[in-house]
């Protein structure tokens, strides 16, 4: 009878051995996991793909917006201060361009900033058409989970240009 108790209690302490090594197991597997996420985070949000500044003489204090892979930051300056925003690309609702003869203004509109929309004003035409792709396509990337971190920034530019060339051939069917 004590053979029998001996063997069901090192049955059970080796049971609970394997139980401490599964867990400890899973907590290095879960650390691992959520370093990679954050390596990958990391990875993707600090980029800058682009950076537009409004025209000088135009505006005194010029105006900023910042592409990056996964949020655009607007920076807004006075005389003395300045202003910075985000907004996540997956949260914008629309980008508008207003051109005139020179310049252009752009228009973003956010799904969550209380004012709704953004507008950049006196940027150069080109540059402001540039920044409305690259947001656009983003835009697109996002909602077809695409990770865009496994590109070079200069990769993901052409990427997304392909993108827009390929959506501007598409013929328009509305009536």
């Amino acid at each position: 009878m004590n053979n029998n108790l001996g063997k069901a209690q090192e049955v059970e302490k080796s049971l609970v051995e394997a139980g401490k090594d599964e867990n400890t197991k899973n907590q290095a597997e879960k650390k691992e996991s959520d370093r990679q996420k954050v390596d990958d985070l990391v990875k993707r949000s600090n980029r800058c793909i682009i950076s537009v500044s409004s025209a000088f003489p135009w505006n005194i204090f010029p105006n900023t917006i910042e592409v990056e892979e996964s949020r655009i930051t607007i920076i807004t300056r006075q005389l003395l201060s300045s202003q910075s925003h985000s907004v996540e690309i997956k949260d914008i609702s629309n980008v508008f361009i207003e051109s005139s003869i020179l310049f252009a203004t752009l228009q973003i509109v956010s799904r969550t900033f209380i004012k709704n929309n953004i507008k950049i004003n006196y940027l150069h035409k080109g540059k402001a058409s540039k920044v409305k792709m690259i947001i656009e396509g983003l835009r697109t990337f996002d909602s077809n989970d695409i990770d865009t971190s496994t590109y070079e920034v200069e990769e993901l530019l052409n990427k997304l240009g392909e993108l827009h060339t390929n959506r501007s051939s598409e013929p328009d069917l509305a009536p």
